[in-house]
């Protein structure tokens, strides 16, 4: 990558950077993001830096194992995750991880956005795993979302937020505000009442319009959540004690 282009990638990332500041994805010192620039490099974010007050200079340019190669400071600590997700898929360009309050939400809850909440999403990002949990910066993070990158969009990292990539640092964004614009409808729905599932024919009908897109589908169709269907046992199991 040329200068001048390696100096606008820098200003795309402090634009989104305060995108995602401004629109709550992040608060404080959360967050990072990471853009592929050249085949064994990469820009980050540093370490303990708010994302609304980065600054283009701020950026770190880092090689394939997440060493800087030029610039001050440290990269982010969750730029392992970042290379592990570089390495897997290299048609993606960049990869964000922010702290959504209703991403994150959702994870403490048990709520998955495995199932089909809106059709919006079938579109945007297909079907979102979670993460099991792994301590934040370290090695555990890369390794518990591993068996996800290669089938998806975005990933929720349990109690740690979510991680979404893409060709580029606008087709990463969006995904990520997509999601958490799911997830709030989700969070929502469930303060007001039971989800109502969309019915057989919709589903089929929604699935087929997705995959004629060439889309991934993968969603859990059945219209309970996993978290769901542990208390639709629990009930049966406290159902058979009281009539024994």
């Amino acid at each position: 990558m040329s200068l001048m282009n390696l100096e606008k990638t820098r200003h795309d990332m402090v634009r989104v950077a305060r995108w995602m500041h401004q629109r709550g994805l992040v608060g404080g010192m959360d967050g990072n993001l990471s853009v592929r620039v050249a085949k064994d490099r990469f820009l980050a974010t540093p370490s303990g830096v708010n994302k609304g007050l980065l600054e283009a200079s701020d950026l770190i340019l880092t090689d394939g194992r997440g060493f800087p190669v030029r610039g001050k400071g440290s990269p982010s600590s969750e730029l392992k995750m970042h290379l592990r997700i570089y390495e897997v898929r290299p048609d993606v360009g960049a990869v964000l991880h922010a702290h959504p309050p209703h991403c994150v939400a959702c994870t403490l809850v048990g709520l998955s956005l495995t199932s089909l909440v809106v059709p919006e999403l079938a579109y945007s990002l297909g079907a979102v795993p979670t993460a099991s949990y792994a301590t934040p910066g370290t090695v555990e993070v890369p390794e518990s979302i591993e068996p996800y990158i290669a089938g998806s969009q975005a990933i929720l990292l349990a109690r740690h937020g979510a991680v979404t990539f893409g060709r580029d640092l606008t087709e990463a964004y969006n995904r990520l505000e997509g999601l958490e614009h799911a997830a709030r409808i989700l969070f929502l729905a469930r303060n007001l009442g039971e989800l109502v599932p969309l019915n057989p024919g919709e589903v089929q009908r929604l699935k087929e319009s997705v995959q004629s897109r060439g889309l991934p589908w993968g969603f859990d169709t059945a219209p309970n959540s996993e978290r769901e269907d542990v208390e639709a046992i629990v009930q049966m199991v406290l159902k058979k004690l009281r009539t024994t």
